[in-house]
């Protein structure tokens, strides 16, 4: 099969298009690249809100024939994928636009490696590089600014039948090109902002206070960082304010940057974990769990987080490492607070936390570079942490 060339370098993603309006240069590229018919892969709520009309109404005015997967579910399943795929065959597509959130982006990726390597399955790309080959152009315009996955080399499958999340990386992932217009993100629901904003912070912090930075990497999460502190609230509180729209979806672009070098940490493995299980929303679950996970660091992370801190503006300069850290941990506390994100995640059972700390632990030792390094019997403590009062004392 002839799948159309790649022409970012695997480590540099492709950014070209930014701001209002950006959504209206997708053509070119299709043009470019001498597409006849691309996927689109999105999802009911993208459809039903009216944005997918955005990117169609543009494709239409530019006579440039489309399909169209809109089955994504929230956390895409290996179901997902395969019937993207199936579509992208029958229809003879030659590229692929992603429209919407990290789910989606995740799906269109895969999508994209199932139709390089049709005789790998979905199950055995699991994990780091285990792609390798050339996939579908894919064009990634974000309706959320939270994952970054428009430029990063990640890409979460949720396994249904074993009730299990995991990750598959590989540079083949990487989107071509990313469209940021916060237009695209006007209409996003408050809470979806919130949680999305803080999914990015989290990216941020957890690449940032890893043992694997780069010059590059701690740029881009400084830069994240400063424009999530500076603008998530107004975004939450006026979704029409277009300024803070682009702030957001620039921030989740640099956060994507930086994990994609520098990694993230245990926040994630057990945020993958509670989304396998209980279907517990991404950016929902890391926005809860990231202020544990830095109190338990504790001294291990203050020197950088303390500096993220007043590089952000969260802490004075005056600040110690151990003083701005902690002012960050505590800005972040206040700021789910303020923004209805709940302390604790209800859905955890007891019964359920050896298997999901084994996933976590296993996801995350030894890639992940964090701070302090867990065992499985530490983590099922953070899950421990994580429930709601009541819970623990019935557990």
């Amino acid at each position: 099969m002839s799948v159309p060339g790649k022409m970012h370098s695997f480590f540099v993603p492709g950014i070209s298009l930014i701001g209002v309006g950006a959504c209206h240069g997708i053509p070119h590229y299709v043009h470019t690249y001498h597409i006849t018919k691309p996927l689109i892969v999105t999802d009911k709520g993208i459809v039903n809100t009216g944005i997918l009309k955005i990117i169609t109404d543009i494709l239409d005015g530019d006579n440039i024939p489309y399909s169209i997967y809109d089955k994504t579910v929230p956390n895409p399943t290996i179901a997902n994928i395969e019937e993207g795929r199936a579509l992208y065959l029958t229809a003879h597509a030659q590229a692929i636009i992603a429209v919407g959130g990290g789910s989606v982006m995740d799906c269109a990726k895969v999508i994209g490696a199932r139709v390089a390597k049709p005789r790998q399955s979905v199950q055995r790309m699991r994990g780091l590089l285990r792609v390798l080959k050339r996939t579908p152009l894919l064009i990634a315009a974000p309706t959320t600014a939270g994952t970054g996955s428009e430029t990063t080399l990640a890409a979460v499958i949720t396994d249904s039948a074993a009730h299990h999340k995991y990750p598959i990386n590989d540079f083949a992932l990487i989107p071509d090109y990313a469209v940021l217009d916060p237009e695209l993100t006007r209409g996003l629901p408050p809470m979806l902002t919130a949680t999305t904003g803080m999914d990015a912070l989290t990216h941020a912090i957890e690449a940032y206070i890893g043992r694997s930075t780069t010059k590059l990497t701690r740029a881009m999460s400084e830069e994240a960082a400063t424009r999530i502190v500076r603008s998530l609230y107004t975004a939450y509180e006026n979704g029409g304010d277009m300024q803070a729209r682009a702030d957001m979806l620039r921030a989740a672009y640099c956060a994507g940057v930086s994990f994609t070098r520098s990694y993230v940490g245990y926040v994630h493995g057990v945020a993958h974990s509670l989304g396998g299980q209980y279907g517990v929303p991404h950016g929902l679950a890391n926005a809860v769990i990231l202020p544990y996970f830095l109190d338990a660091y504790g001294a291990a992370c203050h020197q950088k987080l303390g500096r993220l801190a007043r590089i952000a503006h969260v802490a004075p300069e005056s600040a110690s490492d151990r003083e701005a850290a902690e002012a960050f941990i505590r800005w972040i506390r206040e700021m789910n607070a303020r923004m209805g994100i709940p302390e604790k995640i209800p859905q955890i059972r007891t019964a359920d936390i050896p298997e999901m700390a084994r996933h976590a632990a296993r996801e995350s030792n030894p890639l992940y570079p964090v701070p302090v390094l867990m065992d499985e019997r530490q983590l099922a403590q953070m899950y421990v942490q994580l429930m709601p009062a009541k819970k623990e004392e019935n557990a």
